[in-house]
């Protein structure tokens, strides 16, 4: 997943086309228990301390992105904001994170978006100064000028705490809303019905049952 050579000279807000970032060792591992966290955060324009344990018994997108005050980041920080009501629906909780501090993620939460910042977040903005969380997620880079900040890292967390999803984008592109939203539901239908959701499935949509003979029900319906 990660390259060993050093990155190009580009800063962390340009496009980059060399050989991915190193990053530390991953303690996240799909199935087992997600890294535990406790930091300073911005929540509701207050600053406070939180952690994961604070959120369980229900799913949770936890995302990292590289730094405040940057391009894509808003952009990305704002989307999920605007949306966060879908998330609460399903049960579901968004958690931001950066390497900046809690009062650099409030400045950046109270400067208008026209002006680059977010114009308010609806969900709790983490910061992980001393790098801890980004290193126990393996989304820390640790080589070349990008060194230091993280990448584009979102994990979904299951009510009791396991670790069900891993996407983890370099720079240059962020991600997406629609597709975080479906893949919340995807886990959430196979918690509730045990069956197991083909490729680009969406609610509503056909599942099949794990085994042999009976997911014959399902294929036996395409052409």
């Amino acid at each position: 997943m990660v390259g060993t050579q050093s990155r190009s000279t580009a800063s962390p807000t340009e496009i980059s086309t060399a050989d991915p970032p190193v990053t530390g060792i991953m303690v996240a591992k799909i199935g087992a228990p997600a890294p535990k966290w406790k930091a300073q955060a911005v929540v509701g324009g207050e600053i406070k301390e939180i952690s994961l344990d604070d959120f369980k018994g229900k799913y949770v997108v936890f995302f990292f992105y590289p730094l405040d005050f940057t391009f894509v980041c808003p952009t990305e920080i704002v989307a999920f904001s605007d949306r966060l009501d879908e998330f609460k629906a399903i049960n579901c909780e968004v958690i931001g994170a950066s390497i900046d501090s809690q009062f650099t993620h409030l400045a950046f939460s109270n400067t208008p978006r026209n002006k680059g910042g977010l114009g308010g977040c609806k969900y709790p903005l983490v910061a992980d100064l001393t790098k801890k969380i980004a290193q126990d997620y393996g989304v820390l880079i640790e080589d070349g000028p990008d060194a230091g900040v993280t990448l584009r890292g979102l994990f979904i967390i299951s009510p009791t705490g396991i670790l069900r999803q891993i996407t983890i984008n370099d720079l240059p592109v962020g991600r997406s809303v629609d597709e975080t939203l479906r893949l919340v539901k995807a886990f959430q239908f196979v918690d509730e019905h045990g069956e197991v959701c083909p490729a680009n499935w969406n609610p509503g949509a056909k599942t099949m049952k794990a085994d042999p003979t009976k997911s014959l029900e399902y294929f036996s319906t395409l052409s």
